[in-house]
């Protein structure tokens, strides 16, 4: 057999979009024939199927982080249905003749990128999400990608400008009264920490489940700030009635629930045009993202120099676009999966 299929068998993006590292290992869908489950991190579209691996799979496996996440999200008991594994970044499961280690990358709290060696010292490696700046690249003979922004067109020249952007626009919002931000798990917490590290010291307001989750992450050694209030609370509720300045943090499903004339910023990856546009009367979207644009994922291929790389087109469809410009740009084989 040439080195090209059987590279090639070792690796490979399912339907149910579970990422398949040598033969035990599927990451971030249920796959029935994989006896280990890894869990990258706690975002919606990485735990698709995780109630099945729970029942069926030897062990599930994260970080701790991810656990204490999920947990905050599901409710302590949901995890307790199976067997979970925690491992710290760098520590070794060995399953038969493949080894399992998980790598740190800089997306929300606990994510990891898996990393699988097989008996033939072949590297097989998923990066999961990933924000290029501050996620150590981990060398691999084959990779999948997230291909979230892989299109050429999907870049950020501006990016270094949204944090200050974000915390003028804060300031000058707190002058009038309270101000509205919206965002995922793991993005809102980041942005506490923006304004808490400029030194923002109106109090935070969040949802039950946001308090939870901002909880875990002060945990693992983010700082917030220290007044962040449950929205049902007295406190809060007696700023909110008599609007004095405040910050409240909404998960981005929640944007109508908010009315009135108090600024709203969205957060949102899906915006290159500018740092920060505005879409309605005191309402703006700024460009933060906890992903890599096109130029970064690029950098990450080139750093790692792959024997092959596989793209993730079950959760990006720019995953065929990003396998050609690798190809072309690079001269490293690549392939968007699954077909």
């Amino acid at each position: 057999m040439s080195e090209a299929p059987l590279i090639q068998s070792k690796a490979n993006v399912t339907k149910l979009g579970a990422v398949l590292l040598g033969k035990h290992v599927a990451c971030d869908a249920y796959e029935e024939s994989r006896p280990i489950r890894v869990v990258t991190h706690a975002h919606a579209d990485h735990m698709v199927g995780l109630g099945k691996s729970l029942k069926n799979c030897e062990v599930s496996v994260m970080t701790p982080a991810t656990r204490d996440l999920i947990d905050a999200l599901k409710g302590p008991r949901w995890l307790a249905r199976g067997t979970v594994k925690t491992l710290d970044y760098g520590e070794p499961l060995t399953y038969e003749d493949e080894t399992l280690t998980l790598h740190y990358a800089d997306h929300i709290l606990g994510t990891a990128q898996a990393l699988v060696e097989d008996k033939e010292q072949t590297r097989i490696l998923y990066t999961s999400d990933f924000r290029f700046s501050r996620t150590p690249f981990v060398e691999a003979d084959i990779l999948v990608m997230e291909a979230t922004y892989g299109d050429p067109v999907r870049v950020r020249p501006f990016s270094m400008m949204v944090e200050g952007m974000l915390v003028s626009m804060v300031e000058q919002g707190l002058k009038q009264g309270p101000v509205y931000v919206f965002g995922y798990h793991g993005k809102l917490q980041k942005m506490m920490r923006i304004l808490y590290e400029a030194k923002i010291k109106t109090p935070f307001i969040v949802p039950e489940q946001i308090f939870r989750v901002s909880k875990v992450c002060e945990r693992h050694g983010m700082k917030l700030g220290k007044q962040l209030l449950p929205f049902d609370g007295e406190e809060a509720q007696s700023m909110l009635t008599q609007n004095e300045p405040s910050v409240i943090f909404y998960h981005s499903y929640s944007r109508k629930k908010v009315e009135g004339e108090a600024l709203q910023i969205h957060a949102s990856g899906w915006e290159f045009r500018k740092p920060c546009r505005r879409v309605g009367t005191n309402k703006y979207v700024v460009a933060l993202s906890d992903h890599s644009d096109f130029n970064e994922l690029l950098e990450y291929v080139e750093r790692c120099n792959p024997r092959l790389v596989i793209t993730d087109k079950h959760r990006s469809e720019a995953a065929n676009i990003f396998a050609k410009e690798i190809e072309k740009r690079l001269k490293i084989p690549a392939k968007a999966a699954p077909i």
